[in-house]
C-alpha cells in the first residue's frame, strides 16, 4: 500500500497529539489537521510543535490546517489523507466514524466510540461499512500493549498455574478490576489543561463509557483471548452505581484554567460545586463469569504516584492479580498466590516453567519469593508507559492497513460486546440514581 497519511479531526483530547509523538515508518510527515480554531487546536498544535522542538529524538512533522465551519464535510470532500484520527468529543464520534468509513477512509480512533446505549446500531453499522468497504475501524485500546497486562494473560490461561477461572457471584466475583485517574496530572512533561468540556458527561461520558471501556476490554483480553463474545447470549449487566466527584471553583480552575462555571454546566451545579458523573461501579456476566468494574476519578495523585489500575482475576489453584503499592513506588506489578497450601509446590513450578518460556520474548522476567506469594520481576525495559503504548497501538493499526488485511475475526464482535457493557452499565447507574 501506499504512504499512510493522516488527517486529524477536531483534536479535543492529549490522545489526538500522542498518536504523533513519534515518527512512525510508513507514515507521511505531512499531516492535515481539520478543526475550528479554538483553544482544543491550539493545545493540539501545542503539543506537536513540543515533539518537534525536543532536543532528545524530536520529530518532523509538518502541519497543515484548516480550520472553519463543517471541519468534517470539508475533510470528506479534500481526502487529503487516507487515516483519520479521532480522540475527544465523544457525543458526535460515532457519526464521524462512520461518515469516514462510508466514505473509504481507514480510522483511528481513542475511546469511547458511543456513550449510549441507542448508539449501538450506529456501532454495528460503523463496523458494516468498514467491512463492506474494505478499510480499517480500530479502537486505541493501549491497555493492551501494557506489560502487565500481557504477562497477566499468559498466565491465566496457563491451567497448571491458574486453573480454571472462578465463577464467583456478584459479592465475589471472579474478577474485579479498579482504575482511578487523576483530573490534574502531566502530560508528555507539561501541566495537563483539561477543556471545560471535558466535564459535561454528555459530551465526554461518565466513568464507565470512558475510562471503563479499557477494562471491560482487558477482561475479553485477558479471559478469552482470540475468542468471539456474542453479547446478546453471552453477557448479562447485573447492576450498576454512580456517583460525583465534587470541584469547587477553585479546583475547577486549577483544572480548566477558568474562574468561572460554564453556563453548559449549570445543570451539574449543586451549593456552588460541580458534580461531575465520573465515578461508576458495574457487576455483569460474561459467559457466567461475575465480572466486577470500579472506575474513579479524583483530583490528584499523592506525590510520586499517578493513575492506578488493580486487576484480580481468581482461578481454582491461584489468584494472579496485578497490584500497584507504595512499597513497590507505585508500579504495577503480576502477582500469583496459591488458593491452597498444597497447590504450592505445583504452581510455583509450572510458574517457573512459564516465566522461563516466556524469557524468550520477554528476557530478564524472573520469579521472585514474597511470603506467601510470587511476583513476576519485570525489567524497567518493558515498562514504556501509558503515552508510548499509543505508538504501539497505531503501528498495529498501520500494520493491517498496509498489510490490506481485515481486523481479526473476534475485533468487530468484541467491539460491541465491550461497549454494550458501558453503554447498559450507565443506564442501569442512572436508573438507579433517578
Amino acid at each position: 500500500m501506499a504512504e499512510v497519511r493522516l488527517i486529524t479531526l477536531d483534536p479535543g483530547h492529549f490522545h489526538a497529539a500522542l498518536v504523533q509523538k513519534e515518527m512512525v515508518p510508513g507514515v507521511a510527515k505531512q499531516v492535515h489537521i481539520y478543526a475550528p480554531l479554538g483553544a482544543d487546536l491550539v493545545a493540539h498544535l501545542q503539543r506537536i510543535a513540543g515533539f518537534n522542538a525536543r532536543s532528545d529524538n524530536p520529530t518532523g512533522w509538518e502541519l497543515e490546517i484548516h480550520t472553519g465551519p463543517d471541519a468534517l464535510q470539508r475533510m470528506l470532500r479534500d481526502r487529503l489523507g487516507n487515516l483519520v484520527v479521532l480522540s475527544g468529543r465523544n457525543r458526535e464520534k460515532i457519526d464521524r466514524i462512520l461518515a469516514a468509513v462510508e466514505a473509504g477512509l481507514n480510522v483511528l480512533a481513542d475511546k469511547p466510540w458511543i456513550l449510549s446505549l441507542e448508539d449501538l446500531p450506529k456501532l454495528q453499522a460503523a463496523l458494516d461499512a468498514a467491512d463492506a468497504n474494505r478499510v480499517i475501524a480500530y479502537d486505541m485500546m493501549t491497555e493492551r500493549h501494557e506489560i502487565t497486562s500481557l504477562m497477566q494473560r499468559e498466565l491465566v490461561n496457563d491451567p497448571d498455574i491458574f486453573g480454571d477461572i472462578c465463577v464467583g457471584t456478584e459479592d465475589e466475583p471472579g474478577v474485579y478490576m479498579e482504575s482511578v485517574h487523576y483530573l490534574l496530572k502531566t502530560v508528555a512533561g507539561v501541566p495537563l489543561r483539561r477543556p471545560a468540556w471535558f466535564f459535561d458527561i454528555r459530551e465526554q461520558g461518565e466513568g464507565l463509557t470512558d475510562v471503563g471501556t479499557h477494562l471491560v476490554d482487558l477482561v475479553f483480553f485477558i479471559l478469552f483471548p482470540n475468542q468471539s463474545i456474542q453479547f446478546q447470549q453471552e453477557i448479562q449487566v447485573l447492576s450498576a452505581k454512580r456517583w460525583p466527584t465534587n470541584l469547587t471553583k477553585d479546583r475547577f480552575q486549577q483544572v480548566t484554567g477558568l474562574a468561572e462555571f460554564p453556563d453548559f454546566l449549570s445543570s451539574f451545579i449543586q451549593e456552588d460545586r460541580l458534580a461531575y458523573y465520573c465515578n461508576t461501579l458495574v457487576s455483569y456476566t460474561v459467559r457466567n463469569i461475575h465480572t466486577k468494574l470500579s472506575i474513579l476519578w479524583k483530583l490528584e495523585a499523592v506525590a510520586g504516584s499517578g493513575d492506578t489500575h488493580l486487576a484480580v482475576f481468581r482461578g481454582s489453584r491461584s489468584q494472579v492479580a496485578v497490584r500497584q503499592t507504595k512499597a513497590e513506588n507505585f508500579k504495577p506489578e503480576v502477582y500469583v498466590k496459591p488458593n491452597r497450601v498444597g497447590d504450592r509446590t505445583g504452581v510455583l513450578a509450572a510458574l517457573q516453567a512459564k516465566v522461563s518460556a516466556l524469557q524468550a520474548r520477554f528476557p530478564g522476567i524472573q520469579v521472585q519469593h514474597l511470603g506467601d506469594e510470587w511476583r513476576v520481576a519485570i525489567p524497567d525495559a518493558y515498562r514504556v508507559g501509558h503515552e508510548a503504548h499509543f505508538a504501539q497501538v497505531t503501528k498495529q493499526c498501520l500494520s493491517y492497513i498496509s498489510e490490506l488485511i481485515s481486523l481479526p475475526a473476534w475485533e468487530k464482535p468484541n467491539m460491541l460486546a465491550k461497549y454494550f457493557v458501558t453503554t447498559q452499565g450507565v443506564h442501569k447507574s442512572r436508573q438507579a440514581t433517578g
